[in-house]
């Protein structure tokens, strides 16, 4: 396996997705089809995206872990924000079996 890639999701967003095979949020309050790719990230990043978007998020979160090798569609590097730091996009759905592990994350 690759490295592998990381999303903070809502839990209930995340089961729905558990249903259809397929997860299509991007990031929080945006799809898919609005943004064009699933935010994710690195084992390094990903705490900085749950500080930063979801600190006062009300709901339960999970960390979903990707697997890399198993995703469809094509990941993308790229450069985001004023700091220029590269983060990986998915450029289509993430395929339920991507994920190796939903973990926990409590409410932000």
């Amino acid at each position: 396996m690759s490295a592998p890639l990381f999303h903070v999701a809502d839990a209930a967003e995340w089961r729905a997705a558990l249903g259809t095979g397929r997860y299509e949020r991007s990031t929080r309050g945006a799809s898919l089809a609005e943004v064009g790719f699933v935010h994710l990230a690195t084992a390094d990043q990903w705490r900085g995206v749950l500080g930063r978007f979801y600190a006062d998020h009300d709901g339960d979160l999970l960390l979903l872990e990707v697997d890399p090798d198993r995703l469809e569609a094509p990941l993308r590097w790229e450069p985001v924000g004023p700091s220029g730091e590269e983060f990986p996009h998915l450029y289509g759905p993430l395929p339920v079996a991507a994920v190796v592990a939903a973990s926990p994350l409590g409410n932000g």
